[in-house]
């Protein structure tokens, strides 16, 4: 392994990697904030142990280049509660406005604002971009010419890819789905190598409901990947949901945001944005049959034990899978807001009859033997984030999320907050994107799988 730092009390590191005696072995190097001299050294161990420690080397990093990051502002508001704060850095997929000048749109900066690592393709844009347990990360590209499945090495060396036309021919001559458009919004590595993909696929309805002659709706479908990025197993929306029901207006009729994988069971739960639900899809581990298990939320499965219908998730984004413990699941999730139910009546905020719309930092507890659902925490900050946003329990308990645009924050792109999961909630640290906005912003460990920075 390599550890490095500003100064020789070095304080990061890399993974530990097995090597070959006499066998040279390139160790990538990560994490560094741009023109600024690092101390860095290698360490050998045997059985555990350190028998070989390399001498002290500076390296000094290179400008960050043409294209800036985007400007960070970190605050702590609370300063008692600096030692709450949770290790790690912060994946960002930033967008800048329309016209403005070009800015890194995927990156990784420390807690203080500074970014210590990026991606820019030549070939196109990156939009998502997940760590994977090899050390590499998944990325999807919006290309002029096609959406790309990319994974990258820590220097953005392209290790293979995967465009949406390829993946179409292969499900169609498999037989398995007419069309797939474009990979959107999600993908999951799983631990057996399997990668499951989100993408959209349409198809043609007539005469809906308020929808006279032909209609071309948007679905969601899933793709199982096995470790080739063959397919293997397929989900489709419109196998399995109802088109009629379309709380968002169509053609743009699921948009589903964000795949989780529950260890417990090998099922994965899909949260569908615009049907304002998560749903349980029977999985099982790339044996089942597709079927919806269950579905969370307004007009769903579930009975919400503790509040009415206002306290449901609306327009949810990018939950995250805190526990499993026997039958009951607790998630956290962003809740968005929009078309809140706010009454019996079915009064909707953002409506003229209805009140002005919020957003709620949340963490559910849900039981499906029993079907009940209740609200175990919420932050409400005081803002509505109508795009956007993520959220996830930190491992020390803290809840971190973003904001894509909260309004009405005059000039504020996106806000990252992490809270104390306590009522009222206070808040640890903050991280404002300005002059555009964050999709997606949350904590990783470090930009190494096995390695926790402070």
């Amino acid at each position: 392994m390599v550890e490095f730092g500003t100064d020789t009390t070095y304080g990061k590191s890399t993974d530990s990697y097995g090597i070959t005696q006499g066998v040279p072995y390139p160790i990538l190097v990560a994490g560094m904030k741009p023109s600024t001299a690092y101390h860095m050294r290698a360490k050998l161990s045997l059985n555990g142990n350190v028998v070989w420690t390399d001498r002290d080397r500076v390296f000094t990093t290179a400008a960050l280049g043409a294209v800036p990051a985007p400007p960070i502002v970190v605050t702590r508001p609370n300063p008692a509660l600096a030692a709450a704060e949770n290790p790690g850095v912060e994946l960002i997929a930033y967008s800048a406005p329309a016209g403005a000048a070009p800015t890194l749109q995927t990156l990784v900066a420390d807690r203080d604002g500074n970014p210590i690592w990026f991606y820019a393709p030549p070939d196109g844009t990156p939009s998502f971009l997940k760590p994977m347990s090899n050390g590499h990360f998944l990325v999807a590209i919006a290309s002029p010419s096609s959406s790309i499945l990319r994974e990258i090495d820590l220097a953005g060396n392209s290790i293979r890819q995967l465009d949406a036309a390829t993946l179409q021919t292969n499900l169609q001559s498999l037989g398995l789905l007419p069309n797939f458009l474009f990979f959107h919004h999600d993908f999951i590595p799983l631990d057996n190598g399997h990668t499951i993909v989100l993408g959209q696929s349409t198809k043609d309805f007539v005469d809906l409901p308020g929808y006279p002659g032909t209609m071309s709706v948007e679905g969601d479908v899933l793709v199982d990947l096995d470790q080739n990025w063959s397919p293997v197993w397929v989900w489709s929306a419109f196998d399995h949901l109802d088109v009629n029901r379309h709380l968002m207006g169509l053609p743009d009729w699921t948009h589903s945001n964000a795949i989780l994988y529950n260890p417990n069971d090998g099922n994965l739960i899909l949260s569908i944005r615009h049907q304002s639900w998560l749903i349980d899809i029977d999985y099982n581990n790339g044996a089942g049959s597709g079927d919806i298990l269950w579905r969370l939320g307004q007009g769903g499965d579930f009975t919400l034990t503790d509040g009415d219908d206002s306290q449901w998730f609306y327009a949810q984004h990018y939950p995250g899978l805190v526990t499993v413990n026997g039958s009951q699941i607790t998630l956290s999730v962003f809740d968005n807001g929009n078309l809140r139910v706010m009454d019996a009546s079915g009064t909707t905020c953002g409506t003229p009859a209805g009140p002005a719309c919020y957003s709620r930092a949340t963490v559910f507890q849900l039981d499906p033997s029993t079907m009940q659902a209740q609200v175990l925490w919420q932050y409400l900050p005081g803002f509505f984030s109508f795009w956007g946003g993520t959220i996830n329990q930190l491992p020390n308990g803290n809840v971190e999320f973003e904001m894509s645009e909260p309004f009405p924050v005059p000039q504020l792109g996106s806000r990252v907050m992490e809270v104390t999961q306590t009522d009222p909630a206070q808040i640890v640290w903050q991280m404002d994107l300005q002059n555009g906005s964050s999709y997606r912003s949350y904590r990783i460990p470090s930009l190494y799988p096995d390695v926790s920075w402070p």
